[in-house]
C-alpha cells in the first residue's frame, strides 16, 4: 500500500513507547497526520530534553519537534497508566547484545510487559524493535492472550521493523518503504492502514516471524558486506592497489553488485548487534551460520587492526607508538550524529593508548568521552595540525572544516575519503 495523502490519523490517538532515535522521529511523522501522541518513557530525564528540544535530530525534525510541542499534539508522560488511552500503541525501545553477544531483551520485556499490562480491548500494538524471530509471539501474543485477550478479535498485534538510519539527511522515514507482519489477517490490515502514514509504502508479509527476520537479513546483509569490503581493502593495499578506485569500477556493473566501504569497523545500534540475534537463536537449535560468524569475527578485530596500523605507520617514519602524540578525528560510530554506541573509536583509542601513545580526539558533536582507558578525554576544539605525530581520522562530520589536515605529518585515513591529501595512508 503506498502512502494516502489524502487521509491522516486526526481523532485517533497514538502511543510509542520507548522515544530515542527510533521512537521520537515515529512520535513527529504521527503527530504530522494529525494523531494526538502519546510518548511514553521510563526516563524523565530524557523526557526533559525533549521538551526543551535539546536532542540529537536533523535540523528539519528540529522544527517539527518544536511545532508539536508548541501545538500540543505530542504529549509526553512516564505514567504507563497513559497507554489504556491509545488506540495504538508502538513499542521502539532498544536492543543491544551484552558482553557476551547474547541479545539484551532487558527494555525490549520491560516495554512489553508494560504494554500487556495496560492494554485494553480493540487496541492494535506494534512491535517495531529488532528482535528474534518468534519475539512477538513470545513477547505480546502469550501473555496477552494468558490476559484472556483473542488476538485478531478483542487485541491486535504485528511487527514491523523501524527503518531509521540516523543523521542522514536525504533517507527520509515517510518516503521509505516499510515492512511488516501481522499474527492474523486482521492484525495486518489494521497495522498497514496505520504504518501507511508514517512510511513511502507498507510491503505486507504473511507472519510476524517472516517481517522479523527481513529486519536481521536486511543487517546481516551489511555485515557481511562490510566485513568484505575491508578485507579486500587489507588485500589491495598489500598489492599496492587503490581500494575505492577497484569498488567504484565494480560498481559500474549495472546487476550482481552492490558497493560496500571499508572503513575503522562498524557501529552504532544495528550492525555490530542484530546478526548476534540471529546466531543465538540458531545456536538454541543446534545450528550454525559459518559466513555470518567468520564476517562478525572479522568486523570485531577490525578496530584492532586499524590500531595496529597506527603503529606501523608510526613505525615507518620512525617513531615508537609509545610517546607518540595521536589524535582521532572524529569518534561517533558516522558521521551527522553525536552518537558514540559501538563506536570503533573507542577500542582503536583503548589499544593506542595501551601501546603507550598519548592520544587526544576532537569531534564537535561529542564534548567529552568518559569511558576510555586513557581517563576522560574532552575534545580538542582547534586541534594545531603541527601537534601531533599521527593524526588518525575516523569520522568526518558533515558540514565541518578539515583543510587543516593537509598540514599533518602524517594521517591515517579510515574513511578512504581523503585520496587527496598527499601524506595520507589507509589501514
Amino acid at each position: 500500500m503506498s502512502h494516502d495523502t489524502t487521509t491522516d490519523l486526526r481523532g485517533q490517538t497514538i502511543a510509542v513507547v520507548g522515544l530515542g532515535y527510533v521512537g521520537l522521529p515515529t512520535a513527529l511523522s504521527l503527530a504530522d497526520r494529525n494523531a494526538s501522541v502519546i510518548g511514553f518513557d521510563i526516563s524523565a530525564k530524557r523526557l526533559d530534553a525533549i521538551k526543551t528540544n535539546q536532542v540529537d535530530l536533523l535540523e528539519r525534525d528540529r522544527t517539527r519537534l518544536q511545532r508539536h510541542l508548541n501545538g500540543q499534539r505530542l504529549n509526553m508522560s512516564t505514567d504507563p497508566s497513559a497507554l489504556r488511552n491509545a488506540d495504538a500503541v508502538l513499542v521502539c525501545v532498544p536492543t543491544p547484545v551484552d558482553e557476551h553477544l547474547v541479545p539484551d531483551l532487558t527494555a525490549l520485556s520491560g516495554a512489553c510487559a508494560t504494554v500487556v499490562k495496560h492494554a485494553r480491548a480493540g487496541q492494535l500494538i506494534v512491535l517495531t524493535s529488532t528482535t528474534y524471530a518468534g519475539c512477538t509471539r513470545d513477547l505480546l501474543v502469550k501473555p496477552l492472550q494468558d490476559k484472556g485477550f483473542t488476538v485478531g478479535d478483542d487485541i491486535f498485534i504485528a511487527f514491523s521493523p523501524e527503518r531509521i538510519d540516523p543523521g542522514v539527511v536525504d533517507h527520509v522515514p515517510e518516503r521509505i518503504p516499510r515492512v511488516a507482519g501481522g499474527i492474523t489477517a486482521e492484525c495486518a490490515r489494521r497495522a498497514e492502514s496505520l504504518l501507511v502514514h508514517t512510511a513511502g509504502s507498507v510491503h505486507m508479509v504473511s507472519s510476524a516471524e517472516a517481517a522479523e527476520m527481513t529486519k536481521l537479513l536486511e543487517n546481516t546483509f551489511r555485515a557481511v558486506n562490510i566485513a568484505l569490503a575491508n578485507e579486500f581493502s587489507t588485500a589491495a593495499g598489500e598489492l599496492s592497489v587503490d581500494i575505492i578506485e577497484v569498488i567504484k569500477a565494480a560498481a559500474t556493473k549495472p546487476y550482481g553488485f552492490m558497493p560496500f566501504y571499508p572503513g575503522a569497523g562498524v557501529g552504532g545500534h544495528c550492525i555490530p548487534c542484530d546478526p548476534h540475534y540471529l546466531l543465538w537463536q540458531l545456536r538454541g537449535r543446534r545450528q550454525a551460520s559459518p559466513l555470518v560468524e567468520a564476517a562478525m569475527t572479522s568486523i570485531a578485530t577490525r578496530p584492532r587492526q586499524v590500531a595496529d596500523a597506527a603503529r606501523r605507520v608510526l613505525g615507518d617514519a620512525g617513531k615508537p607508538v609509545a610517546g607518540s602524540r595521536v589524535l582521532v578525528v572524529g569518534v561517533a560510530y558516522k558521521p551527522g550524529v553525536a552518537d558514540l554506541r559501538e563506536s570503533p573509536a573507542l577500542e582503536i583509542i583503548d589499544e593506542l593508548h595501551a601501546m603507550g601513545a598519548d592520544v587526544a580526539y576532537a569531534d564537535p558533536m561529542i564534548d567529552s568521552l568518559p569511558g576510555t582507558k586513557a581517563g576522560v578525554l574532552i575534545s580538542e576544539p582547534d586541534p594545531p595540525a603541527a601537534d601531533w605525530d599521527l593524526v588518525l581520522v575516523h569520522t568526518l562530520h558533515p558540514g565541518t572544516d578539515y583543510e587543516w589536515l593537509a598540514d599533518c605529518e602524517t594521517v591515517l585515513d579510515t574513511t578512504y575519503r581523503l585520496s587527496h591529501l598527499p601524506q595520507r595512508q589507509v589501514p
